[in-house]
């Protein structure tokens, strides 16, 4: 009898200590990588996918792992997107004479394409704008270099599409050319799918991007025109930031000075081909002046996105963002000089160095004067008012092409708007930083401590006592050791 007793009782130890191995390793499995994971049944050894546990808590960003992957991708989108529609002044000769249109008419053509991309619904809107903020989410830490990474983007588009297109010209004609474009342009697709969203803690299923948390749904009004203008109502407030423009006074400062920097920053590009071959430059070497172009910024942004990360930089973006706007508006008035190759290619050097600091930096900027979770709608907000500036800028160069029948008017326009607006984003955020600093902090009253208030850094422990006498006396007196 007590062999059977003692050979049950190690039995049963060893099943226990199995058990206890068993969920030991599923622990372990469920902790890996950081995260707190649950394993279904193991059976035979083997076990069954592993999914998130429901935690609570806002999204972190990794700042690293899959996010290089997201950043070489949102390179290759704005390669593809912003370097195509740079490069169609490449075109814009033979569109002008294929149609027999003035240059009012025919700069429709890249104001349209531009002001599309910026405003939603079409085209390029869909690639660009979501690679912009899923990039955000992914970095925080190292925000302003990833940011400086991704808008050499446009730099490496601005380096091949013009030698590529010019290529494509000679070969095939406009036409040709297009299709051929349009096939590249399809490598979007691919850059999209591998940009996954950050999964939400809170909930196995849908995944969220930073947002805050969950507010109740409000209750559906009755009725179908009621029903349709609160749906619609609802999606403007999700999806636009109409609220952050009335509110907050940096975004509302930021989004005007952006969209009249808008009005002539890019006319330039556009028009920079046809000003060359209308002063007998061969296209082949006009378009290698867009190809010097995105070479500079190849080069400058690596090294603006480290610099820029370095600690000092810290609050001080808006003013190195807006020294930039202001050379690259001054820089303009270089091609009012002389349209010959050698000047020109001066103008190119310093247009492109200011460019660079530019495209660093204005996502950050703009992600500095908001909470990360409205970004995707201040986004948005903020390219449809810049459409309409890049909608009507091209046009405007064009009627003033027409009517004076020289093209260095443009170039001179476009250098007064961009430094006006330059100037104005540093005076208006330098007296809104003066005025915070002269706001005194209001200091709250202090408040007593009790005993079921106890300072959040210390822990309150009662001491154990004896006999119910004891214990009336030593509630009031208890250990508080800080930590």
């Amino acid at each position: 009898m007590n062999l059977r007793k003692g050979s049950k009782v190690a039995g049963d130890c060893d099943s226990l200590q199995m058990e206890s191995k068993t969920s030991e390793q599923t622990h372990n499995i469920g902790q890996k990588n950081g995260e707190i994971m649950e394993s279904e049944e193991v059976e035979n050894g083997k076990s069954e996918p592993i999914v998130p546990v429901a935690m609570d808590g806002p999204v972190t960003a990794p700042d690293g792992g899959w996010g290089w992957v997201v950043l070489v991708s949102t390179i290759l989108v704005q390669a593809l997107t912003l370097g195509f529609s740079s490069c169609i002044g490449i075109f814009y000769a033979d569109l002008q004479t294929e149609f027999q249109a003035s240059n009012q008419e025919t700069s429709w053509v890249p104001s349209i394409m531009t002001s599309v991309l910026h405003a939603g619904g079409l085209g390029f809107c869909f690639s660009f704008q979501p690679a912009v903020t899923i990039l955000g989410h992914y970095f925080m830490r190292r925000r302003g270099f990833a940011n400086a990474m991704s808008s050499t983007g446009t730099a490496l588009g601005l380096c091949t599409l013009p030698l590529l297109g010019n290529y494509l010209h000679t070969e095939l004609g406009w036409r040709g050319s297009f299709l051929v474009l349009g096939a590249v342009l399809l490598n979007c697709c691919v850059c999209g799918a591998v940009m996954r969203p950050l999964w939400s803690h809170r909930h196995r299923g849908q995944p969220l991007m930073n947002h805050g948390p969950l507010q109740p749904e409000e209750e559906k009004p009755k009725g179908s025109m009621r029903a349709l203008w609160g749906g619609l109502k609802a999606a403007l407030h999700h999806h636009m930031a109409f609220d952050l423009l009335c509110n907050n006074l940096r975004y509302r400062v930021f989004s005007v000075g952006i969209t009249w920097m808008m009005l002539g920053f890019l006319v330039p590009l556009i028009y920079l081909v046809p000003y060359a071959t209308a002063h007998d430059m061969e296209q082949s070497r006009a378009a290698l002046l867009l190809s010097i172009l995105g070479i500079v910024n190849i080069m400058v942004r690596p090294s603006i996105g480290l610099l820029f990360s370095l600690p000092w930089f810290k609050g001080r973006y808006i003013y190195v963002f807006s020294a930039a706007v202001l050379m690259n508006g001054l820089s303009n008035s270089i091609c009012c000089i002389d349209a010959s190759f050698h000047v020109l290619l001066v103008y190119v050097v310093t247009y492109g160095l200011s460019m660079s600091v530019v495209g660093s930096l204005m996502f950050t900027v703009l992600m500095d004067t908001l909470d990360m979770s409205r970004f995707p709608a201040a986004l948005g907000l903020l390219a449809i008012m810049e459409s309409v500036t890049l909608l009507i800028g091209p046009p405007l160069a064009g009627i003033l092409v027409d009517r004076t029948g020289e093209y260095f008017y443009v170039f001179f326009a476009c250098s007064a708007t961009v430094a006006s607006s330059a100037v104005f984003l540093m005076v208006s955020f330098y007296c809104l930083d003066r005025k915070g600093q002269q706001v005194p902090p209001q200091v709250s009253p202090p408040k007593l401590a009790s005993v079921n208030n106890v300072v959040p850094q210390c822990q309150y422990s009662s001491v154990p006592t004896k006999g119910d006498k004891d214990k009336a006396s030593d509630s009031e007196t208890g250990d508080v050791s800080c930590l």
